[in-house]
């Protein structure tokens, strides 16, 4: 078994193929052989199994497929498993979706427009979108994000008197002097800024029983903030809602931990009397385990819906090359980055310009303005105040 097929079978047996921890799930198998061919599909038979959306119209294609001679027992259960929450059924093939994805699925459309993956998801015909997001969904609610010149958080950071940008977000300078990262992260003290519109789409998005997982780049919490589960989140590089020992590890009470910040003082464990930080990933740290579900979820996923991301933080960047060639990448950024400037698919769709402008556009093509409106209203009610 490849180190990739390996991963994946690490990564079902503690999340199980929808997030929950396996051991939770009624299911009682551990789907191996059909990790390891789904990881081998993305690679050996790119372009070959017509994925993508097409996958999810209609259940006729997995029900043949699961009854080919030779399919273990354990098969069609697997394949019962990646079927949405709730008991729904991916829709048949609509003449909007048709129109998309060609006659029948057999035919191609040589260029996808926002219109187009607006149809898909409106269709439920995609139904295991896998979100990647980064600073540019939280810009709208006052966070600045890390690039941007002159705005950016590395311009910026002459106050703390550090050698150089990066340094506040290294380890090593952080055991050698902690003041300066703690001093910024007072900026982000949890329940300072609030979910904004973009925040609230994915949350919908959600809702809808559509998203498969979103992972972000982001530590400010927002994406929690907004009402999606735990367990659709990959947050990639930590959070600030949890700190621990850098010692001996142990959790340190969020309160106690951000009142010490709050004062400037240094936190340190009770225990031990190790210096204390937020749960965010450092430069030299590796990722939180949880990271390794995108060897399972990026092969499966039938669109990748890209936001607010410069995509030049490794590991996190490449995974837009991990979902098959055939499903539809959409961007939504301020520029065109990544492998959509490099080497776009055919199937790619870049949408430039401001984040929260497009969105909306996105939302008006789904049809989903005043549902949105309803619970950007709802939950702002609920923190006790309006987003911007």
């Amino acid at each position: 078994m490849t180190l990739r097929g390996r991963l994946a079978v690490v990564a079902l047996r503690l999340w199980g193929p929808g997030g929950e921890r396996a051991w939770a799930r009624r299911a009682r198998f551990v789907p191996e052989a059909a990790a390891g061919r789904g990881l081998a599909a993305a690679g050996a038979e790119k372009g070959r199994r017509g994925g993508g959306c097409q996958n999810q119209i209609g259940r006729t294609l997995g029900a043949r497929r699961a009854r080919q001679p030779g399919r273990p027992a354990w098969w069609a259960r697997f394949r019962e498993s990646l079927e949405p929450s709730g008991g729904r059924r991916p829709i048949s093939s609509s003449a909007g979706v048709s129109s998309v994805l060609g006659s029948g699925g057999s035919r191609e459309k040589a260029q996808l427009s926002l219109q187009d993956v607006a149809d898909l998801i409106r269709a439920r015909a995609c139904q295991r979108v896998v979100v990647m997001a980064g600073a540019g969904i939280s810009t709208p609610s006052g966070i600045p994000d890390f690039r941007s010149l002159g705005s950016g958080w590395y311009s910026n950071l002459q106050e703390y008197s550090v050698p150089y940008p990066e340094a506040i977000f290294e380890l090593s300078y952080f055991f050698h002097n902690p003041k300066p990262f703690l001093s910024w992260a007072k900026q982000l003290y949890p329940g300072k800024y609030r979910p904004n519109i973009i925040h609230y789409f994915l949350r919908l998005l959600h809702d809808k029983g559509q998203v498969l997982r979103l992972y972000t780049q982001n530590i400010d919490g927002l994406e929690r903030a907004s009402g999606i589960p735990a367990s659709k989140l990959v947050e990639a590089h930590g959070s600030f809602a949890t700190a621990s020992c850098t010692t001996c590890h142990r959790a340190a009470p969020g309160e106690g931990f951000w009142a010490d910040v709050m004062e400037d003082r240094v936190p340190h464990c009770s225990v031990c009397g190790g210096v204390t930080k937020p749960d965010i990933v450092f430069f030299g740290e590796q990722l939180p385990e949880r990271f390794l579900l995108h060897v399972v979820d990026f092969p499966m996923a039938d669109l990748l819906l890209t936001l607010g991301s410069s995509l030049q933080v490794e590991p996190f960047a490449s995974l837009t090359e991990a979902v098959r060639s055939s499903v539809p990448r959409l961007l939504m950024n301020k520029d065109v980055v990544g492998p959509w400037a490099r080497c776009p698919r055919s199937k790619d769709v870049v949408q430039v310009g401001d984040l929260v402008r497009s969105v909306e556009k996105l939302v008006a093509l789904l049809g989903w303005t005043e549902e949105l409106k309803a619970l950007v209203q709802r939950e702002t009610g609920k923190l006790g105040g309006l987003d911007g």
